[in-house]
């Protein structure tokens, strides 16, 4: 292998206008996937299932056939290292390789793939990166199968219960979550201890490649998202909202307790919140999700008495998470004494916001500017591991890929060329990247 002799494989880069990817591995693997993996509508790779364990396999043989370093963690996470010129904290490039129930094939194969084309093209071109690189396939992402989030990425830095282990469960077969990972090969004795696999101090960066899940670059006509931050949230996943049930015909409206009209009313009180808080410049997305009458007791000639409901609000700022904590309150007293109802909002949920590194943030958008690649710097609204990393203390980015149709869904549609700008994008950054002295 020739090795680049230090500092000129960045000046390379630079002047050819590109960096090292191998995107036909990329293609063969994505293919791959959707074969082993995919039904006659959609992917489904369960976590520490079937599915999730068949890619797990895929990306250790090929990372194999690289002369990379693998390992795997208590939590059955897989690490995937190429040796850098130096000593030093690593640079990881992750992301997760389990799938909602018939979802689609890009949502976090994405980036474990583009560590892995990018890391090839290293291989292929004879070139050493300034540090190691590992690739860290993540596990259990997706909080449909256990209900719970970032199980992987919590598990490798000592952040899962015991109570998790022992009570969470997967929908699909009630199998606990530890036995699910034992299942898999793991070591829940070491989880229940606390203890963390991985060291934040031993990580320079961690980089997580991703589809966009909404359509801002598709409307944009942008092939690559550079994130800023992760959106916090605060959620109430079983709320409601209680009347009277009355006859439609008989009942004056000044003596009905409408729940319909109580919940559409705070409905258009916070987005009327919205509205004045956008206007300000703040980070603010707000989403009833399910709203929805008794079937078993509503009827057409009858005022409903009841309406569940879901209320997911999420911003990048701990401020405006606490604006609209208040706002909520007030608009949920006010409308209860003026429409006769009570509102029962359940338990409480949230998330912490993640703040992206500025001078990753940076980084990226120089190199995208220079080597040509249209990019849009922008928000992140769903959850994501790096948001577990960016807490950790981690230095940590995002690159958003171009997809249309959204995601969790079978009709994802990221399109290869998209991919190759961002692998580029990464490739360049790992070769060049903003290491803290």
């Amino acid at each position: 292998m020739t090795v680049l002799a230090k500092g000129a494989v960045a000046e390379e880069a630079s002047r050819s206008n590109t960096a090292p990817v191998d995107i036909q591995l990329a293609e063969r693997l994505f293919d791959e996937l959707r074969r082993r993996t995919g039904t006659n509508r959609g992917i489904t790779r369960t976590s520490y299932g079937l599915g999730e364990q068949i890619a797990h396999d895929m990306v250790r043989r090929e990372a194999r056939k690289l002369g990379l370093e693998v390992k795997t963690d208590p939590g059955c996470n897989l690490y995937m290292t190429m040796k850098g010129r130096e000593e030093g904290p690593a640079i990881f490039i992750g992301s997760h390789l389990d799938s909602v129930p018939m979802g689609g094939n890009f949502d976090g194969a994405a980036g474990v793939l583009m560590g892995l084309c990018v890391i090839s093209g290293y291989v292929r071109a004879g070139i050493l990166p300034p540090r190691d690189i590992t690739v860290m396939a993540i596990r259990a992402e997706e909080s449909t199968w256990f209900g719970a989030s970032y199980i992987g990425s919590r598990a490798a830095l000592g952040r899962l219960t015991s109570r998790e282990l022992d009570q969470v469960k997967r929908s699909s077969d009630q199998i606990s979550l530890g036995n699910a990972i034992d299942a898999a090969g793991g070591d829940t004795e070491f989880l229940r201890a606390g203890k963390s696999y991985l060291d934040p101090a031993d990580i320079a960066m961690f980089i997580e490649p991703h589809i966009e899940q909404g359509p801002v670059l598709i409307e944009k006509q942008i092939p690559i998202g550079i994130v800023t931050g992760i959106r916090g949230s605060f959620r109430f996943r079983e709320a409601k909202c209680l009347g009277t049930y009355a006859h439609s015909g008989a009942t004056p409206r000044e003596y009905r307790s409408d729940a319909v009209r109580a919940a559409s009313a705070l409905v258009v009180e916070l987005d009327k919140a919205w509205d004045v808080l956008q206007a300000e410049g703040a980070d603010l997305v707000i989403t009833f999700g399910q709203f929805a009458t008794d079937a078993s007791e509503a009827a057409f000639s009858k005022i409903a008495g009841r309406l569940s409901f879901s209320l997911d609000i999420r911003s990048q700022e701990l401020e405006t998470l606490a604006r609209m904590q208040t706002i909520v309150a007030d608009a949920v007293s006010r409308i209860e004494a003026g429409h006769r109802v009570k509102f029962e909002l359940g338990r409480l949920t949230d998330s912490k916001a993640a703040k992206m590194d500025t001078a990753i943030v940076n980084a990226m958008s120089d190199m995208a500017r220079k080597q040509g690649i249209a990019a849009e710097t922008m928000a992140c609204g769903a959850g994501h591991d790096a948001a577990v990393f960016a807490d950790a203390g981690v230095p940590t980015g995002m690159i958003f890929i171009r997809n249309a149709n959204g995601s969790h869904n079978p009709d994802e549609q990221m399109e290869i060329a998209d991919f190759a700008e961002a692998a580029r994008l990464l490739s360049s950054l790992c070769l060049d990247p903003p290491l803290k002295a």
